[in-house]
């Protein structure tokens, strides 16, 4: 028989701390990633020259949203390694700051390729940053439902980074001209101009170093997770092994955690992300942008074009990082509740397996009937706003797909022992989510240029493709979800 559950406490000061720069970290390396998709189209345009919806343009995107992730998955399966070998707290405290410092330099981007240079080392940062995290967490309290709770509220920052990137590319769009221009030092002059200095995308991703603030004053505090520290000092902590996880043992669980959150992330990436490339394609989008630039000279309509679809991007953004708030927040209250993870996991892949694919097939059509007006005037202080049934339904599919990024964050430290924790959760993050879960990305753009998907439009043909994508993951991990190991308590205890 297991030994009894400890008893669930108040937590300590120190405690307090480790959970902020925990949910700190989560929050901004979700909002480093959910950059790119907003920041990518004008990116492109400005230092490549590029139109959307050309091969080269597909190209690019692939290109920016791929080799990060592949030398993400690289490095960050390496940190889960050194992780277990090193601790948790120095390779989580260093990941943050590489992360918050590249996302500042891609700022001054010169070129595509200094572009995709720094969102590589961003990349890397983040991967790293998230297994971390997690095994610190999970060591870090003896009950399991303190644990379950802790790790759930902690990941759902991730959403509150989500929309606090769209809140900041909103503000950067309003007031990016009223701001110092951007300008590379002196001594870098040799790396090139910067085209337009007031550029929205620049000081978007310039803003990705406000994690690496807090944490240079709270770093000297930190502690290292008490169950690893213990079991180093005393000698008896393992090495951990790349082979190890695909013994008999815990072959099964690899294997299948490695397809599942390639499957999730596919969904993220493959379809949700590419929100900002469909609203072009919405009428009453179109319908703004035909009369903010009619009568305006070409430059100054191009300029304004650019802003409105940003800024419609940017809402649509926010509905659908709120929706994924929302799930994660939906799986902390829920999750001590389910004594099986496969029924868990069940509860978000069940009905997102039927409404995303609709969502997205409703963003292809992208009618103005899809929106009316909601009356609340009978609420003080309220008038009446206008409700988006397409805003309904990003929100509904950033509810199903990123309640399961919060759900694996919950579930991998239950499913290996602690001196393979790290690696274990580093393998199924990065080779599956980052390595094969991301370029999804670059799969749907590239489909979508084939001239069997229905579509008049590239916008259109995105959703359609979306909608295909989406369908196939959510129904892969609902078949695989039945065969999927529960965790075992002894992994946590230990």
């Amino acid at each position: 028989m297991s030994a009894p559950a400890a008893k669930a406490s108040a937590l300590t000061a120190t405690q307090w701390l480790i959970c902020t720069i925990a949910a700190i970290g989560f929050a901004f390396d979700i909002y480093e990633l959910l950059m790119l998709p907003l920041v990518v189209r004008p990116a492109l345009m400005e230092l490549g020259k590029i139109a959307p919806g050309t091969d080269e343009f597909a190209h690019w995107v692939g290109m920016l949203f791929y080799v990060p992730a592949l030398c993400g998955g690289v490095f960050g399966v390496m940190g889960g390694y050194l992780t277990d070998r090193l601790g948790r707290r120095f390779v989580l405290t260093w990941s943050i700051l590489l992360y918050a410092v590249s996302a500042f330099c891609a700022g001054f981007s010169t070129s595509l390729y200094m572009l995709l240079f720094f969102r590589t080392t961003t990349f890397i940062g983040v991967c790293i940053e998230f297994v971390a995290a997690v095994a610190w967490l999970a060591e870090l309290f003896d009950n399991p439902h303190q644990r379950e709770k802790v790790l759930g509220y902690t990941q759902a920052f991730s959403s509150i980074g989500g929309l606090l990137v769209a809140f900041a590319n909103a503000l950067t769009i309003q007031y990016a001209t009223s701001l110092p221009g951007i300008q590379l030092p002196g001594f870098l002059s040799g790396l090139g101009s910067i085209a337009d200095p007031h550029a929205a995308w620049r000081y978007t991703l310039m803003s990705g170093l406000i994690p690496a603030i807090p944490l240079v004053f709270i770093r000297p505090f930190l502690p290292e997770s008490p169950k690893w520290a213990a079991k180093k000092a005393a000698g008896t902590l393992k090495r951990p092994s790349f082979a190890e996880l695909f013994s008999p043992q815990y072959r099964l669980t690899t294997i299948l955690t490695t397809i599942m959150f390639a499957a999730s992330y596919g969904v993220a990436f493959g379809a949700i992300q590419q929100i900002p490339q469909i609203v072009p394609g919405i009428d009453e989008v179109k319908t703004e942008v035909k009369e903010k630039i009619e009568g305006k000279p070409e430059g100054e309509a191009k300029k304004l074009q650019a802003i409105t679809i940003q800024t419609a991007a940017a809402d649509y953004v926010k509905s659908q990082e709120l929706g994924g708030l929302f799930g994660r927040f939906a799986l902390a209250v829920i999750i001590i509740y389910f004594a099986s993870r496969r029924k868990l996991l069940r509860v978000f892949v069940m009905p997102g397996m039927i409404l995303v694919p609709l969502i997205f097939i409703a963003f292809a059509k992208g009618h103005e009937s899809t929106y009316f007006s909601l009356d609340i005037s009978f609420l003080p202080g309220f008038h009446g706003f206008h409700v988006s049934l397409l805003g309904i339904g990003i929100f509904l599919a950033g509810f199903f797909t990123v309640a399961q990024f919060s759900f694996w964050g919950n579930y991998l430290p239950g499913v290996y022992p602690l001196h393979l924790r790290g690696t274990g959760e580093s393998f199924a993050a990065n080779v599956g989510g980052r390595m094969i879960g991301t370029p999804f990305a670059y799969l749907t753009q590239v489909l979508a240029l084939q001239s069997f998907v229905p579509g008049a439009t590239p916008p259109e043909k995105l959703a359609y493709v979306a909608a295909g994508i989406a369908a196939v993951l959510f129904l892969t991990n609902f078949v695989l979800s039945f065969f999927l190991p529960e965790p075992q308590a002894e992994h946590l205890e230990s």
